[in-house]
């Protein structure tokens, strides 16, 4: 029998860690990639201090699932205070160029969950291509809403990851026995994420609701000058509720109910993962259970739906949009008088 050589001993070490896990810890690490066209990093091309709080906003999602699952007891508050002071003091105020390799961040996290992290990192895709489009000043505005939508087509088309079109229930979010147990415990983190979501949904508005290029660039400036401006004094200055996409953004969801209702959706399951990293009521298989349980939930249309007239007044029934942070386009709620439109 012929020696192994240096190359096949690497091979079969890289090998038996996957051979030796068990069948239900494993998850297939298959990707889908960006759905093609000429308008692919044309929001990072022309907004990119916009762009690269996207990076940032990865690396937070990141770090705070990291200490959730890793951290418990009078180590986990301290932990999170630190990434929170980080996140605000330096990674928003000089957010990265390039995109964050988040199992390197989260690595407990990304073995523990790896179908969650797929899912999210699918839906953020679409989230990039959307602001792509709407950056390409090449492609007329009728041609971009029809374009959105097969974009829209190709992310459901990945029927594994992808959340689905329709409103889900609230109650997913809210009422289960696990619910808002992170927001209770961590206010300013939770209101910091919230603060994310309002400006994820929010940059649309500027994008399609200006006619003009110089508008829409002054709109995308004042949008992210909102953002920041809602960390000035937290949790009192960041989104009481969480943002939902008919409020903040309320042409851009009239346009695409689809993606909108997708947002919501992956917004409510990011809450829905901290409030069950955090429950110590769970062993960590007994989370990954329950992720993957409550990501089956999200993929499924036939159930604990809202009726589209409901989702659209959901934000009067949550106290307002001014609670969520305003809409993407001003007057906003701290500032007398209101802003004026660019």
């Amino acid at each position: 029998m012929r020696p192994l050589t240096r190359l096949r001993r690497w091979a079969l070490a890289l090998l038996l860690p996957l051979v030796a896990a068990p069948a239900g810890a494993q998850d297939r690490r298959d990707e889908q990639f960006y759905y093609p066209g000429a308008f692919n990093w044309e929001f990072l091309r022309r907004y990119p201090d916009a762009a690269r709080l996207f990076n940032a906003f990865d690396y937070g999602h990141s770090v705070l699932y990291e200490t959730l699952l890793t951290r418990r007891g009078h180590g986990a508050e301290p932990a999170l205070e630190r990434a929170y002071r980080y996140l605000v003091g330096d990674l928003l105020v000089r957010p990265p160029r390039f995109a964050v390799a988040e199992e390197a961040i989260m690595p407990r996290y990304a073995k523990l969950a790896w179908r969650a992290k797929t899912m999210f990192d699918w839906a953020h895709v679409l989230h990039r291509q959307i602001y792509d489009v709407y950056a390409d000043e090449r492609i007329p505005m009728a041609a971009k809403d029809s374009l959105i939508e097969r974009i829209t087509d190709y992310y459901l088309s990945n029927h594994d990851y992808a959340f689905v079109e329709v409103p889900k229930a609230m109650e997913l979010m809210d009422e289960q026995a696990f619910s808002q147990a992170f927001r209770r415990a961590e206010p300013k983190f939770n209101g910091l994420i919230w603060a994310y979501h309002w400006l994820q949904v929010g940059l649309y508005e500027p994008l399609v609701a200006y006619g003009t290029e110089a508008e829409r660039r002054r709109g995308v400036e004042a949008t992210v000058a909102r953002f920041r401006r809602m960390l000035a004094d937290p949790p009192a200055s960041m989104p009481q509720v969480m943002p939902m996409t008919a409020a903040v953004a309320p042409e851009f969801a009239r346009r695409h109910p689809r993606a909108a209702a997708i947002f919501d959706n992956l917004h409510m399951m990011h809450d829905i993962v901290s409030d069950l990293l955090l429950a110590d009521s769970l062993t960590v298989e007994g989370k990954r259970a329950a992720i993957y349980a409550q990501l089956a939930e999200f993929r499924d249309s036939t159930r604990n739906v809202m009726p589209l007239e409901h989702w659209g007044m959901m934000g009067e029934m949550m106290g307002g949009v001014d609670r969520m942070g305003g809409t993407g386009i001003g007057p906003w709620p701290d500032a007398p008088g209101g802003t004026p439109r660019p």
